[in-house]
């Protein structure tokens, strides 16, 4: 989730696309926090990681 919305941002800054900028944002910051709360013990969905 954090590679996509990587790809996203830079797609979207690339190509001009506002609205793929948003969500490549999006996508990282809800990836982040998911690892996040991975890292701490806490599963989420079933699942330890996320990436």
């Amino acid at each position: 989730m954090i590679i996509l919305g990587i790809i996203l941002m830079i797609i979207g800054f690339v190509a001009a696309i506002p609205a793929m900028w948003t969500i490549g944002i999006i996508l990282l910051v809800v990836g982040l926090i998911l690892s996040l709360m991975g890292a701490m013990g806490r599963a989420v969905g079933g699942r330890r990681t996320y990436y």
